[in-house]
């Protein structure tokens, strides 16, 4: 992305270094708050209330991030945890500007959203946003499921953009709006990528389909799970460079696996 590297050039000494903290630290003062004084009216003026940024209080534009989701004393310790792991995550992978622009430009897409439907929503979908970032970046990361069931990211996503393409299909017009326009900022850093991938995919599936009935055998093999071009047409394959010797691997373990040097190869 040219752009964002011009502006991370220019910019990126202003970048919030570990923001995904900062955001968790005032949840989590706001839920102690709430959870000691549940009658109190304080969350109310943090909402985002579009009638009421009009009135004045311009704060609400940003304030609404800072309000947690309602569940138990311990599953909200959980699910700090899990903000905390995706936001680190991504600002190790990207760089602390990287990801504050793609966290504010969640937040933007969210305000505009409530703009549009004149309605003001939670920082659900910029949550989710947030997942699918960290799910496409690290597909193969593992989380346990209630402790102890092992699931990968890029599964877990699949059911996220399932909720948001049921939500499009079946909810009000305000909640169709914000599910598309608070996920812009995965397409903003995602789109381009995703359209290449098909693209590129489409093409090397032409090319093994015309070329597969003059050969014999496979020229391709996943040393991990064995996988070759007959099981997978449009799969592609990649040597890793760090391996030392000729070690073929498939898109799905080509980052992921121990690599093997001399020792490894010839114990």
């Amino acid at each position: 992305m040219n752009i964002l590297n011009k502006l991370e050039k220019k910019f990126g000494r202003f970048a919030i270094r570990e923001l995904i903290v900062y955001i968790i630290g005032i949840n989590a003062l706001i839920y102690m708050l709430r959870y000691g004084m549940p009658q109190s009216e304080a969350i109310g003026k943090l909402m985002l209330d579009p009638d009421l940024i009009m009135q004045g209080e311009v704060w609400r534009i940003l304030t609404w991030v800072f309000i947690p989701p309602s569940a138990s004393l311990l599953w909200i310790f959980f699910i700090f945890y899990f903000y905390y792991l995706v936001g680190t995550g991504l600002e190790h992978e990207w760089g602390s500007f990287r990801f504050n622009v793609y966290y504010f430009t969640g937040i933007a897409g969210t305000a505009l959203a409530a703009f549009i439907t004149g309605e003001g929503t939670t920082a659900l979908y910029l949550n989710l946003s947030l997942f699918l970032a960290f799910a496409y970046v690290y597909p193969d990361y593992e989380i346990l499921i209630f402790f102890i069931i092992p699931v990968k990211m890029k599964y877990l996503a699949w059911l996220n953009w399932a909720f948001i393409a049921f939500t499009i299909l079946t909810a009000p017009l305000s909640n169709k709006i914000a599910a598309i326009v608070s996920i812009s900022n995965y397409f903003l850093f995602f789109g381009g990528d995703i359209l290449s991938a098909i693209q590129h995919r489409g093409s090397v599936y032409n090319r093994r389909r015309t070329f597969a009935p003059s050969r014999k055998g496979t020229m391709h093999k996943c040393t991990i799970c064995g996988m070759t071009e007959n099981d997978d047409i449009i799969m592609e394959f990649r040597y890793c460079s760090t391996c030392e010797g000729d070690y073929e691997y498939c898109r799905d373990h080509l980052k992921t696996h121990e690599h093997i040097t001399a020792e490894k190869a010839n114990p």
